[in-house]
């Protein structure tokens, strides 16, 4: 297992971890958390080699996706940086990148109930006005459970927070900023239930950030693909 502990911080600069093969050829993947090698809660980034592909599969409790470059596809048509998606369980699809992609995958996740197929095109989708000088893209809401893009213009500061259920970060263009240290582009920050912080940010930045979700000790022994 790999960071399951969902009571402890987690801060991973991905740009700096290797890759690791996939079972599938020109499939490439870092870990980020993970139950099992094949099987379970998995959260990773993904990159597809030119061409590469996958063969037709499902995902039990389904699987999320936020393409970061490239151009992602399946049989349903083409996705450029910036789809955001929600494939519920039972829905099948083939993957496959014909230039290259990388992608942000979360398999597994899914709260019982939550069955709704979502694709959005964050690049011609309408933002919203969020606190501060932020604008917000709502992507997906469920019980308690919110996903949504935030973009931070230079300067923008938060007040001290925190989320019930933990809160989960991608940054996906520029550096976010707290008392601890920095955070650019391609880092991953998992931050548990009660944790209280304030973020700040010199240049224009993009997050990725998902909030209520985590729970004590995710479970399952149904393979995911």
């Amino acid at each position: 297992m790999i960071n399951l502990d969902f009571t402890k911080r987690v801060v991973i600069n991905t740009h700096q971890q290797d890759w690791q093969a996939s079972p599938m050829l020109g499939v490439w993947r870092k870990p980020l958390a993970r139950e099992e090698a094949e099987r379970g809660h998995a959260t990773s980034i993904v990159r597809y080699e030119p061409g590469a592909s996958f063969s037709e599969h499902g995902h039990p409790l389904g699987e999320e996706i936020f393409v970061l470059e490239g151009t992602f596809s399946d049989q349903t048509g083409d996705y450029p940086a910036g789809t955001y998606f929600r494939n519920p369980e039972g829905f099948l699809h083939a993957p496959f990148s014909k230039q290259g992609t990388i992608i942000l995958v979360k398999l597994h996740q899914f709260q019982e109930g939550d069955d709704q197929h979502v694709v959005i095109d964050t690049n011609t989708a309408q933002w919203k006005p969020g606190p501060g000088r932020r604008r917000v893209l709502p992507l997906h809401s469920f019980k308690h459970e919110h996903v949504s893009l935030e973009c931070w213009p230079t300067g923008e500061r938060s007040k001290p927070q925190s989320h019930v259920g933990g809160e989960e970060i991608y940054v996906v263009k520029g550096e976010l900023i707290d008392s601890r240290d920095r955070y650019p582009a391609g880092t991953w920050i998992r931050s548990p239930h009660g944790t209280v912080h304030t973020w700040r940010v010199e240049q224009d930045t993009v997050l990725w950030v998902k909030t209520g979700h985590l729970e004590p000790n995710p479970s399952s022994e149904t393979p995911n693909g």
